[in-house]
């Protein structure tokens, strides 16, 4: 499947908005690919699908997690997690993309999980600091980003717990399993 096509496709799913998003997130990913030599066409491709169910019915994305076997602690927490996991799922359903690599970047692209892939990494980072992003600390980031990856996820994790922590709401827990994993080196779980 080409860019074109890719587009195409997610376009139908999305806000004028969030495809402009989108757009900025498959730019950064392929210029982050580039930059820490990964596979610049599943970078792409995750990009492009990140958020392919972000506009789905919140009791349709619940049901998926049910039904499919999700992490049930997925429930838990703030509803914004759910596209995540349910897109992966439904990009490999509906638009018949299965490359592992390409669904789990798109599947932890909000929450992380320890161990993550270079390409997961990417595609999280490329969320966060994409040229739409405007609030405290991205411009940090962005810096990181120019010469570390991990050093920049770690960062955007750091905000964004602090963000969640300022605003007493819960941390989803791989959250922060994944930061403690990247300041412990990725010691157990490196998948990279």
């Amino acid at each position: 499947m080409n860019r074109t096509e890719a587009l195409e496709i997610v376009k139908k799913q999305l806000t004028e908005r969030r495809y402009i998003h989108t757009v900025g997130v498959m730019e950064t990913a392929i210029e982050l690919a580039k930059r820490f030599e990964a596979d610049e066409k599943k970078a792409e491709l995750a990009a492009i699908f990140h958020d392919y169910a972000k506009f789905r019915p919140k009791e349709e994305m619940k049901q998926i997690i049910i039904d499919q076997n999700m992490n049930p602690s997925l429930l838990e927490y703030n509803t914004e997690l759910w596209h995540a996991p349910v897109g992966a799922f439904l990009v490999r359903n509906e638009v018949g993309i299965t490359d592992k690599e390409v669904l789990d970047a798109i599947a932890y692209h909000t929450s992380g999980r320890p161990g993550m892939t270079l390409l997961e990494k990417i595609v999280y980072v490329a969320d966060y600091i994409e040229p739409g992003r405007r609030f405290p600390g991205v411009d940090e980031v962005r810096e990181l980003a120019k010469t570390d990856l991990n050093a920049a996820l770690i960062q955007s994790l750091k905000n964004t717990i602090s963000f969640l922590m300022t605003k007493h709401q819960a941390v989803y827990p791989d959250t922060m399993m994944t930061y403690n994993d990247l300041i412990l080196g990725g010691q157990t779980h490196d998948r990279t």
